[in-house]
């Protein structure tokens, strides 16, 4: 069994052709800008939608642990206290609360990826799994691989890396296509905005890096934050010029279209501006000047807020 947050159907963006996307909870990184913070923590979490309740209380008269009461300032959800029990979600018919994060078995998971089966066969895509970190539940993850090719699926890992080499080797063999997340060359700042340093992250991509595998590389873009600026892709492109099967690299321009889900799991978001179409494609010509092969571009903000 392994934790699942979400399975995207006709995912077009995380490797080849149509594909499914299954999202494993639990992620050792903290990115300043990332989109899914609902993978952080790897257990099944409640989402609160304030604006959703319609006051009716039946959560507080549920709730064996009193996470919900009502206050002079209106209601509140301690957290400290929830126990995801669950039995406030299937009560609220307002659907101001619900639990993100589900314990599903390698034959649930992948009944839900043979759905669109017909899809990746006149695609030429698969399935992708991501998170999150899915290396973190290398158990569950290897599971899925392993009957994701006996079944005949074309299998796709998106992974930062920061994990064992062991762990990495478990999966391999397994995997048709790597997608890495490389946030930044420069290990003191890639502790700063991720909270970890890269040095285990280039070493496993350069040992990764065999000829043997298939592997895209993508980069985050957040102006004034990591990858703005030519210089550091060429960075980028110096360290992955000495690397085998490298086949693209992909720039992933920061949105802020994640930043209404902080709040409903009681976190505090961070806003930061969106790359311009200008420098996206100046940091793409850093790429093509040096012959790198370039994943379609997400459609990026035409300006900065």
């Amino acid at each position: 069994m392994g934790t699942i947050f979400n399975i995207q159907k006709y995912s077009i963006h995380d490797g080849p052709g149509i594909r499914t996307t299954v999202f494993l909870k639990g992620c050792n990184l903290r990115c300043l800008w990332c989109h899914n913070p609902e993978s952080f923590d790897k257990s099944p979490q409640i989402q609160h939608f304030p604006d959703r309740c319609i006051g009716c209380g039946a959560c507080f008269q549920l709730c064996p642990e009193g996470a919900h009461r009502m206050t002079d300032d209106g209601k509140v959800f301690d957290r400290d206290v929830c126990k995801v029990c669950g039995r406030c979600v299937e009560e609220c018919y307002a659907g101001s609360l619900a639990i993100m994060g589900k314990e599903m078995s390698v034959e649930e998971v992948l009944t839900e990826v043979e759905k669109d089966r017909p899809f990746y066969e006149t695609s030429g895509g698969g399935v992708t799994f991501s998170g999150g970190e899915p290396l973190l539940q290398i158990e569950f993850t290897e599971a899925l691989l392993k009957e994701s090719k006996r079944r005949h699926l074309h299998t796709a890992v998106d992974s930062a890396l920061s994990v064992s080499w062991e762990t990495i080797l478990k999966v391999k063999p397994h995997t048709d296509l790597f997608l890495i997340d490389v946030k930044t060359l420069d290990n003191d700042l890639h502790r700063e905005i991720t909270g970890v340093g890269n040095t285990r992250v280039l070493e496993n991509l350069e040992r990764l890096a065999d000829g043997k595998v298939e592997i895209w590389i993508r980069v985050p873009v957040v102006p004034n934050i990591v990858n703005d600026t030519e210089s550091q892709i060429e960075a980028l492109v110096d360290f992955i010029g000495g690397l085998e099967g490298i086949e693209m690299v992909e720039l992933l321009p920061y949105h802020r279209l994640a930043e209404a889900k902080y709040s409903t799991l009681g976190l505090e978001s961070k806003r930061y501006d969106t790359p311009t179409a200008e420098l996206m494609e100046r940091l793409k010509g850093v790429l093509t000047r040096n012959a790198i092969p370039i994943a379609r571009q997400k459609k990026p903000a035409t300006k900065a807020s």
